[in-house]
């Protein structure tokens, strides 16, 4: 399967269409295969009943992933309470990707996602830091300010690395062409090549989380 990551085409429309316009961001509704691909077989959620599970498919390594997440924090801050959001970090793009996957895992079992997010896709994106390897991992998070036997302990543990191989499988179960991409309630997938770019995805993405609330 041909990996991509996403450019932000329409970074010139700023938020707008997310903040302002969220209610007329789509004058008509997304063509199914065009716009956004509906599963040959639905893949199970964690979502608990009466929730629409979203999921945001990312890479550490991509940079239209780092270039993405102001866009996404401020389309979550506007996504109704029946949305259940959550993180999914893929198998590709770049390199060490497995270890990659099991830095987001470990943030999220110590509860430090929201506070390290940003911080590490400043230091692959912007800083430059080598955060490859679990040494430098480990490293980089102690100097960061985590605890590092404890952070060393979650990082290096069965239920992490069994949440990175459930990513793994999650990708392929989504057929995950590229990063950033999005997919709602098991049942659609969208990215930036099949809407236009990540702002439309989004704009798609709010159009079937109304569809998975019609039931």
């Amino acid at each position: 399967m041909k990996r991509r990551d996403f450019s932000l085409a329409a970074t010139s429309l700023g938020l707008i269409s997310l903040a302002g316009n969220t209610a007329h961001a789509q004058a008509r509704a997304p063509k199914a295969g065009t716009e956004y691909l509906v599963l040959d077989k639905r893949v199970p959620v964690d979502a608990p009943a009466g929730k629409v599970e979203v999921i945001e498919f990312f890479s550490y390594n991509c940079p239209h992933c780092n270039d993405f997440e102001p866009q996404l924090d401020a389309w979550l801050k506007t996504t109704p309470k029946e949305v259940a959001f959550r993180r999914v970090p893929v198998p590709f793009v770049g390199n060490d990707v497995e270890s990659k996957q099991r830095l987001y895992y470990a943030l999220e079992a110590m509860g430090k996602v929201e506070e390290f997010q940003p911080k590490v896709f400043n230091a692959i994106h912007k800083q430059r830091q080598n955060v490859n390897g679990d040494a430098n991992i480990i490293a980089w998070a102690t100097a960061n300010g985590l605890d590092g036997a404890k952070f060393k302990e979650v990082f290096t543990s069965f239920s992490v690395a069994s949440k990175a191989k459930r990513a793994t499988q999650l990708t392929e179960a989504y057929k995950v062409a590229g990063v950033p991409a999005l997919a709602v309630g098991g049942r659609w997938y969208v990215d930036g090549e099949l809407a236009g770019n990540m702002t439309k995805a989004l704009q798609v993405t709010n159009y079937l989380i109304g569809e998975a609330k019609k039931g």
